[in-house]
């Protein structure tokens, strides 16, 4: 049985390996008639593109993709447009070099899923993990790019999907400073210019040390009409996290308060309603956006939690394929913070979920 493809109506199935001559997605349930283009999803790409900066990965990708079915244009339709069958997207792998990995043929990295894939297939693709690389999450980044423009086509205005590093390490931003503006201006989409500018040092000596460090990633997501979701298996917030959790090095979801919620009272964790303008206004937001698993009309706010890189260049203990005591150290590039290109990846995968879900909710009361 295979398990790579996530969604119900909107249906993504990924493909590729790291070190193979390509990787890409099709995507099936896309409404016809939406005009798209390559132009309207590397800019998303551009966003998760590896080597921008010495606290990424130094592998040159340029992740440029290419639509390759589903969508039409003619002398008498000057912009390409969906046309409701699936759309294949090709991302080329231009800068690979499997032979960083020969020392870790036999090894298994510990922390990563070398072990687990090998006593489950009896075969693993050990160049750059193959399916376990995070180089696979540029597929879902381009998904994600088609999600926001079914968003905006069938609900008439767009839903902001955006994501920012609230912490590094055991190092958090101050929320009183929090900027969204400030996210593009720094490597690690931090929100927080005062704790970005620290971030920097700490992850220099983290990276120099041949170490790595995780990482937390916030997602809010604005725009999103009341109602979409249903209850107890269908849970607007339950397919998030699902979702969230399938990104690799992701060892935790959580939605609004999340676990801080257990700490609260009652009263302080109620969402108070009062009418303001004729329209219900929620005094809180620390359900973050989803009550009953139905979405509340307020902005959807998860954030989840990313595992330091397994790749270190550290020695660590580990066995053979033999079962034979050795240490590891993994050559290569790799990120000393692979949450840092994971934001991204977190946007791509709530804008899934909510082009998944409003289609469901369209499809069966027939409204938005």
């Amino acid at each position: 049985m295979s398990h790579n493809s996530f969604g119900h109506l909107f249906r993504v199935t990924t493909w590729g390996e790291s070190h193979g001559p390509a990787l890409g997605c099709v995507i099936d349930g896309v409404p016809p008639g939406i005009e798209l283009t390559e132009g309207d999803i590397q800019p998303w790409m551009d966003k998760r593109r590896p080597g921008q900066s010495k606290f990424t990965t130094q592998r040159k990708e340029p992740d440029e993709v290419k639509i390759l079915s589903g969508t039409f244009s003619d002398d008498r339709i000057n912009t390409p447009v969906t046309t409701g069958t699936p759309i294949s997207l090709l991302i080329e792998n231009k800068d690979q070099r499997s032979k960083d990995y020969s020392d870790i043929r036999d090894k298994y990295r510990p922390g990563h899923a070398d072990f687990t894939y090998d006593a489950k297939y009896g075969v693993r693709d050990y160049r750059g993990g193959g399916r376990q690389s995070a180089r696979e999450t540029a597929a879902r980044v381009a998904a994600g790019a088609i999600a926001r423009k079914i968003l905006s086509h069938i609900l008439g205005h767009d839903v902001t999907v955006r994501g920012a590093l609230v912490q590094m390490g055991p190092h958090g931003i101050d929320r009183d400073r929090w900027d969204w503006n400030e996210t593009g201006k720094n490597p690690f989409w931090c929100p927080d210019p005062e704790a970005a500018a620290s971030w920097e040092t700490y992850l220099d000596s983290v990276r120099k040390a041949g170490s790595s460090c995780g990482a937390v990633i916030e997602v809010a997501a604005s725009g999103v009409p009341a109602g979409l979701g249903a209850p107890i298996y269908g849970k607007l917030d339950a397919d998030i996290a699902q979702a969230l959790m399938t990104i690799n090095a992701v060892k935790g979801v959580e939605i609004g308060n999340g676990f801080a919620a257990a700490a609260l009272s009652g009263e302080e964790n109620a969402d108070e309603i009062r009418m303001v303008g004729g329209k219900p206004h929620f005094a809180s937001n620390n359900a973050g956006g989803v009550l009953g698993g139905i979405s509340s009309g307020q902005d959807v706010v998860v954030r989840f939690a990313v595992k330091p890189t397994s790749s270190i260049l550290s020695p660590v203990k580990t066995i053979t394929k033999d079962n034979q005591e050795t240490d590891v150290v993994t050559k290569g590039r790799h990120d000393p913070c692979v949450g840092i290109r994971a934001v991204p990846v977190g946007e791509a995968m709530v804008a899934c979920v909510l082009a998944d879900h409003l289609l469901r909710h369209r499809a069966q009361t027939g409204s938005v």
